[in-house]
Formats: C-alpha cells, structure tokens, sequence
C-alpha cells in the first residue's frame, strides 16, 4: 500500500478536477475521483490510476462513503443550481471525517454582498469549511478562466470574429490562467499543508491582456485574422439562450446565465485586473504559467471542426442569424423563477471596502509571498 495518503477530488471530471487528478497521480499520490456518471472522462481517469467513485454531491449519505479512508480533499462545487446543498454536504462529511486538510476552489469576486447569488455562496462555503480548526484549508481564488474564453473559438475560425461583452479593446483587463495551471496550485497545496495549511493563493496567467490581444491571439492559433467585437450584454445573453438550446437543454441554464452576466460587468469595470499577474502558478505550482496564445493552440489542436470549411461557415452563420431572431432572457423573471435570495444595497466588488482592502496588491502579494 502506498505510504502517501489517499486524496478526494470532487468535481472530477470538470475543468480543474481532471488535472488535479492526473497531476497528483503524476505525483504518486493514490486519488479517488468523485464522479457523477460513468463515462469516457471517468474512463480515462480510472486508465490513469484514479479510483472511481460514482454518487452524487448534493447526498451527505454519498459524500460520506467517498470520504472513507481519505484524509485530503480538493473541495470544487458542481457547476449545477443550488451549490449551497454542495457546500454543507461537503462539509458536514468532511467534519465527520476528520479531514486534515481541504483545498478548495473559491472565486477572486467572493464577498458578503455581491449582486451575484452563486458569489455570496462561494463566501458562505469557504466561510463554513474553516469553521473546523483541526481542519486547515487552502482557498484558491481564481479570476476569469482562460477556457472562458474558448466558446468564442467557432465563430472566430470561420467568421474571423470574436465576441464578447469585455468593453474597450485595448483595455488590459484580465490575466487568463489555463485549468491546468489552476490544478497545479491545487496540487501544490494538496501534497504539502504543512506549508500552505491557510493560505489563500490566486493562480494567473503570466501577463495582464486585452480582449484585443487574445482575439490576435487566436488569430495566431487558428491561422488567420481574429478581430474583437465588444458586444452588448443582451447579445451574449441572447446568443447563451439560442446556442444552449440548440446543442440541448440540458447544456442552458438561466441560472449560470444569470451569473455570467453580472461577471462581464465586473469584467468591463476591471476587478480582474486586481493585483494581476500573480507569482503563484509558479511559487506553489512549481511550473510557469502557460501563455493565453499557448492555451489557445491546444484547443485548437485538440478540435477538428475549427479547421475553416464551406460548411463551417455556412453553420456560423446560421448561428448567429439564429441568436438575432432569439428572445433575450428575461433577467428580472429570472430572478423570480429561481427565488434567488436578493439584496437590498448589493455591490460590486470595487464598491466594496472590505473586497478592496482583502484584495488590494500589497495585502495579496504578501499573502503569497509566506509560501515563498
């Protein structure tokens, strides 16, 4: 058996569970990947070493039995409606288990009172899994993922255009890391509390860029001329609804709609920008963090329907004909449907005192300077 301990991952197969598996078997470490069904993602994890285990994550009964006989978790709530259920699941078991340490994947925007629902969770969440002291936590929070980015990539290879609501083209307002990047300080966490037991890290991609700057950077990826479109919120909401819709229902969600939304606000008013880039991918991560032109090669190096095609373009621009005839989601019946808890005085975090003096550069950088 092996003397290293075993190590829950939640979320396994999303965007940085995968890596954070396949980075700790990399590493030696024996890994039991949570996952909700059997399929070719889990597949490939079990090929790699990963022990499989099949429940849900809103079950306390589920979360249970994958705690038993782990004594480390990475905690990534589900990208699926009601995540508080997750939190208190997670940590319920988790206190029961006894769990010695837990990196979890909080978010750069988490405050008290944030217009968005799903950021007042993830402040929640992290605020109950430190309520344990024998627990220590690493909290991660990252900013605007890089494969944010990548649902832009069909239309930019056959239209030459990329759109989204990021404001002034020129403006550096985001330092994009890769999910593999984001995994690597999970797993640096994860292999060595000692060191990083209440830390609070924020990986980055190496350098501030514009939304002018990754549209020439996938122009270089996909071999040709990209130029950025800022769009209006009502597009992006209207092109989310009718392109959900048409790749199947379950793949919409008015809920994480509703969230996107109020995070390009944050995005156009530059809360990204905050004390980015950081050091951490490297300091904790032990690997240079990938350029965003690097990321976008392997994205497109990994989809055959990027090539530019007759038929591509025909089936771009139906797409958007498709998003101009969509009705825009109503945000206001949005917020009724899904009785979102609402506040009366929400703010956006460079209104808030207490997001600004947590996050402000020199508080940050010193922060992560301790596990340097």
């Amino acid at each position: 058996m092996s003397a290293r301990p075993k190590i829950l991952v939640t979320s396994a197969t999303g965007k940085t569970g995968t890596p954070t598996v396949l980075q700790l078997l990399e590493k030696g470490f024996p890994v039991r990947a949570f996952v909700r069904q059997l399929d070719r993602r889990s597949e490939a994890l079990e090929r790699a070493g990963a022990e499989i285990f099949v429940g849900n994550q809103y079950s306390i009964t589920d979360m249970r039995a994958a705690m038993v006989g782990v004594t480390r978790a990475y905690h990534c709530a589900p990208a699926a409606p009601n995540p508080l259920y997750y939190y208190a699941a997670f940590t319920a078991a988790a206190y029961e288990a006894n769990l010695e340490h837990v990196v979890t994947l909080g978010q750069w925007l988490s405050s008290a009172d944030h217009h968005s629902p799903m950021t007042r969770v993830v402040y929640m969440g992290d605020l109950l899994i430190k309520m344990r002291p024998e627990t220590t936590v690493t909290t991660i929070n990252v900013g605007w993922f890089a494969d944010n980015y990548m649902n832009g990539l069909e239309v930019a290879a056959q239209l030459g255009v990329f759109s989204m609501p990021l404001g002034d083209g020129n403006v550096k307002k985001n330092a994009a890391p890769s999910n593999e990047d984001i995994a690597s300080v999970a797993v640096g966490a994860l292999i060595d509390p000692v060191t990083h037991a209440g830390k609070t890290y924020r990986p980055t991609g190496p350098e501030l860029i514009s939304p002018n700057e990754i549209a020439a950077a996938m122009g270089k990826a996909l071999g040709r001329k990209v130029k950025y479109q800022d769009i209006s919120e009502k597009m992006m909401l209207k092109a989310f609804k009718a392109l959900g819709a048409q790749s199947g229902a379950s793949n919409y969600s008015e809920s994480g709609v509703y969230q996107i939304k109020l995070y390009a606000d944050e995005y156009r008013r530059g809360a990204f920008a905050v004390n980015a880039p950081t050091r951490d991918v490297e300091t904790v991560g032990g690997r240079k963090p990938e350029s965003f032109e690097s990321i976008v090669r392997r994205y497109v190096a990994e989809r055959e329907d990027l090539k530019p095609s007759f038929t591509g373009k025909l089936k771009a621009i139906a797409g958007f004909l498709k998003i101009l005839v969509t009705r825009a989601p109503d945000i206001a019946a949005i917020e009724v449907q899904k009785d979102f808890v609402m506040l009366k005085t929400p703010k956006f975090c460079l209104d808030d005192a207490e997001w600004r003096e947590t996050h402000e550069p020199t508080r940050v950088k010193s922060i992560a300077g301790q596990a340097g």
